[in-house]
């Protein structure tokens, strides 16, 4: 297959050679099409695109929701003006301190949940591989074409007729991945985030979203993994190479550079990623400070924070870069990394990771033998962990899953459900209305007691929890729980 040419990445010389480059055209519904823009390839002279079906979660359940539910206002001192659309009330909503059922999937087995540690909005997918959305929608990251909030989980009309395996949420935006491994993004696109080609930089009247879910600009072998930072965005594809796009700063996005430049003397604005570029350098730090690249790195798992990224390759080594403020990246600094680098800790006989896992500024592990491991800073207050260190109240579990909010941890081991988290909390930890609002120290969650919970998703300051319901016996327990309907 001939390769074409590339798109040109190098900064512009000057700021109007940047405006010209960003003036994309316009479709006939109004909305830049990324279609038109020149784009890298993906694929290697004779290479062919593999055909595959994902399967996704192999499990199905009821959905549990636990925390706040007032999503104009969590995480916020007030609502912003942009929020307060026609049909979307900001006022409104309460935190739910213990697991609900929700009113409106009466009858809807469940066999996936995503959020994110900055996200207020909440995306599942269906036994059917149906994808359905809720939560705030001020930059149309539900991907239902309109700004209106959703305070029920709503079906995404325009994906109906794809079958979704995953999906990962941003501050303000968020990524579908199909099970033929095509990727949909939605919401906000200010810095290039969705990966379409243009950036909507919101000059007069134009919005900066989309919310008419796109399929990213990409043409390579398909993806299988989708991650969301705060303003950016991560994808890997099927031969484990990793592919980033959005906001640059910090080095977030693993190519050398935090896209920093001179608008004018005294003006530094970013250059951002318009679509996936793939990350082409690993490193090892020594000792002495020396940078030895590696080689042969194969990705497959990669999980954002805010300004961070995580990534596990096959051979179970972790690799970190971004912003390393509060020790986030584990390398017992709080330097920027501006490409990955592996985490020297678990690159060792019996240390390999199965699972990683990402909060706003603390990251976590599961090594192959079950023992969990954190770094960064989840309290508000107090020292950071600048390395890897293992929480010692799971140690024994059998971890299952873990959810990462924006300062909360809620997992499900054995046969229960853990959680623990600094004040102010919304009900993510899901304690119960008479329960503490907060814990420092790890915590059985006694309101699902009895209940197994197959996986769990965190947003800013709420808990998504997939429960299992196959026997009559689970059923029953789940039926007790309290449910949550949304105030008109």
């Amino acid at each position: 297959m001939p390769k074409p040419k590339a798109v040109n990445n190098d900064v512009p010389k000057t700021a109007e050679a940047k405006k010209r480059r960003r003036k994309p055209k316009k479709n006939e519904d109004g909305v830049s099409d990324g279609k038109k823009v020149k784009m890298e390839t993906y694929l290697t002279p004779g290479e062919e695109v593999e055909k595959i079906r994902l399967k996704g979660s192999t499990v199905a359940g009821e959905l549990l929701f636990c925390g706040g539910t007032n999503w104009d206002l969590t995480g916020r001192s007030q609502v912003p003006k942009h929020a307060r659309v026609p049909g979307s009330s900001p006022i409104g909503g309460r935190n739910l301190w213990s697991p609900h059922r929700l009113s409106a999937l009466s009858g809807v087995r469940v066999k996936a949940v995503f959020s994110g540690p900055v996200a207020c909005h909440t995306l599942l997918v269906t036994e059917e591989g149906k994808a359905m959305s809720w939560g705030r929608n001020d930059k149309e990251q539900l991907g239902h074409c309109d700004a209106i909030r959703r305070d029920t989980p709503t079906l995404i009309e325009t994906l109906k007729d794809y079958t979704l395996v995953e999906a990962a949420c941003g501050r303000n935006h968020t990524l579908c991945l199909t099970n033929e491994g095509e990727v949909f993004a939605f919401g906000e696109n200010k810095f290039g985030q969705l990966g379409l080609g243009f950036q909507c930089e919101g000059n007069k009247d134009e919005k900066t979203s989309i919310g008419k879910p796109q399929k990213i600009l990409y043409d390579g072998q398909p993806i299988t993994r989708v991650a969301c930072g705060g303003d950016f965005s991560m994808v890997v594809d099927l031969k484990g190479r990793l592919y980033s796009f959005g906001h640059p700063e910090y080095s977030q996005l693993g190519h050398d550079n935090d896209g920093q430049y001179f608008v004018t003397s005294k003006k530094v604005t970013f250059d951002c990623q318009l679509v996936p570029k793939r990350i082409q350098l690993y490193i090892e730090r020594t000792r002495e400070g020396q940078v030895k690249p590696l080689t042969g790195v194969l990705i497959k798992d990669v999980v954002c924070g805010v300004n961070h990224t995580v990534a596990l390759d096959i051979q179970k080594r972790v690799f970190t870069w971004g912003f390393g403020g509060y020790g986030r990246l584990g390398h017992q600094g709080p330097k920027d990394e501006a490409v990955p680098r592996i985490l020297k800790p678990f690159d060792m006989p019996n240390r390999g990771v199965k699972s990683i896992h990402g909060g706003s500024a603390y990251s976590m592990a599961v090594t192959e033998f079950g023992m969990l491991f954190f770094w960064g800073q989840a309290k508000t207050t107090g020292e950071a962990t600048m390395y890897p260190k293992p929480v010692q109240d799971l140690n024994g579990w059998n971890i299952r899953s873990v959810g990462c909010s924006n300062r909360s941890i809620v997992i499900a081991a054995d046969e229960s459900l853990i959680s623990w988290g600094p004040s102010p909390t919304y009900g993510e930890l899901g304690y119960g209305e008479n329960g503490p609002r907060s814990s420092t120290c790890a915590k059985e969650v006694k309101t699902v007691e009895g209940i197994f919970i197959h996986s769990v998703a965190c947003g800013y300051g709420h808990t998504v929890m997939l429960a299992r319901d196959d026997e009559t016996e689970e059923k029953e327990k789940i039926q007790k729980l309290p449910v949550f309907t949304p105030t008109p």
